[in-house]
């Protein structure tokens, strides 16, 4: 144990200051907080977009924030129309256990490196922590390791998730966490395995700052955008501006509200984008943030989260803890599980319901202020660090005791 303390290794498929994916920000701010009770390095990859996996990091040696970052370069370079060609073929007919290896093998990022470590350094660590389910580097490297992993699979109800080659993965992990009771559940009724050791957690938030930030707002946030007046209504996206993340839908419903209500709000999106953005006086992409946005979601009538697909969405959860309503995609799950349990927020399933859910938020100031309210308390209630940190310490560590503890009365 070195001087005593637990030393656990997050492995993950990104991660970087720059890395704002929901897995990897939830990853970077675990391994944050882990640090502080336990010997923690992550093990990653040199790539910075999930489209390529192009190695933009070097090679080796990094600290980030305090947590020390081992990073292993990319075999190869993913081509994303051979990968969707191959997917889409693969979905239109029967498919072999060698169909769907070979579709891990193109979705990437392959790192025969980090395999490498992982196999030849197993015992300089007393837990790995896998996030995620879904890329090839966490997919076979869990698989060299499961007697000492835990993993967060990040899992939906999406076609991926049914595979073949992942109905006995589920079953190979020490422990899990999941994000939410709706990814527990999933979990559970798809691969049978409530015999493996798991707890509902997810990553926290500073709601005391977040607080802060909602009621001393600066002054000066629009200053660098002059699109945007200090009198002007908002609705906000945050996230990856990306199909798989629902926003071709967004702009088809926020135009169509545009036109159809003469109303003069605007979208504001904050994040890189991945498909072209409408050109659109009240569309206005500010890009990606490296400071976090926010000012920018306190400032807004609503936050929208338009994706069905999300395993936890921390940005509806710091939307609530700001004290913002949020409005989201009906068809997911989690997020609808957000909104029902909190009563901080409302859900839509077609573009009549997203258009009266809309002007509801923008017409009476007092359903918002309750709703606000109402999604704080919750986020307060179950997702402050305070919470959630120990939570995490707790569990790893019993983990960590159990493995230990079993390997030996087997040996």
């Amino acid at each position: 144990m070195g001087n005593g303390k637990m030393r656990l290794a997050f492995v993950v498929q990104r991660y970087g200051l720059e890395v704002n994916g929901g897995a990897e920000v939830e990853c970077r701010q675990l391994a944050e907080r882990m640090s502080r009770h336990m010997q923690v390095e992550v093990l990653t990859t040199c790539a910075e977009d999930h489209y390529t996996w192009r190695n933009v990091y070097p090679a080796g040696w990094d600290v980030i924030n305090g947590v020390p970052v081992r990073r292993f370069s990319v075999d190869r370079e993913r081509s994303m129309d051979e990968f969707n060609c191959f997917t889409d073929r693969l979905m239109s007919r029967p498919r072999s256990f060698a169909d769907e290896m070979r579709w891990m093998e193109l979705q990437g990022p392959m790192c025969s490196g980090l395999l490498r470590y992982l196999e030849m350094n197993e015992s300089r660590y007393d837990l790995f922590f896998f996030m995620t389910y879904l890329y090839a580097s966490n997919f076979f490297g869990l698989q060299l390791v499961p007697h000492k992993s835990m993993l967060l699979a990040m899992a939906h109800d999406d076609s991926w998730i049914r595979f073949g080659i992942f109905k006995s993965f589920f079953h190979l992990p020490r422990a899990f966490v999941f994000n939410t009771m709706e990814e527990q559940h999933l979990i559970h009724r798809l691969f049978k395995n409530e015999y493996i050791p798991g707890r509902v957690l997810s990553s926290g938030m500073d709601t005391a700052a977040l607080a802060a930030v909602a009621a001393d707002l600066p002054a000066d946030i629009f200053q660098q955008e002059t699109r945007i007046r200090p009198q002007d209504e908002y609705i906000i996206f945050v996230g990856r501006v990306d199909p798989s993340k629902g926003c071709d839908q967004l702009f088809e419903y926020f135009l169509r509200y545009k036109r159809g209500t003469g109303s003069t709000v605007k979208l504001v999106l904050v994040g890189k984008p991945f498909m072209p953005i409408p050109e659109h006086p009240d569309i206005v992409p500010l890009g990606f943030m490296r400071e976090e946005p926010y000012p920018w979601m306190a400032r807004a009538r609503a936050l929208i989260l338009p994706s069905v697909f999300e395993s936890l969405s921390l940005v509806v959860l710091e939307s609530m803890g700001l004290g913002v309503p949020v409005l989201v995609n009906g068809r997911c799950d989690v997020a609808r599980g957000h909104c029902r349990r909190s009563n901080g927020g409302l859900y839509y399933y077609s573009y009549e319901e997203f258009a009266a859910a809309l002007s509801l938020l923008l017409t009476h100031p007092e359903l918002r202020a309750q709703l606000g309210r109402q999604g704080q308390a919750y986020a307060r209630q179950n997702y402050a660090w305070e919470v959630m940190e120990n939570r995490f310490v707790d569990w790893t560590t019993w983990v960590a005791q159990h493995y230990s503890k079993t390997w030996n009365e087997v040996a």
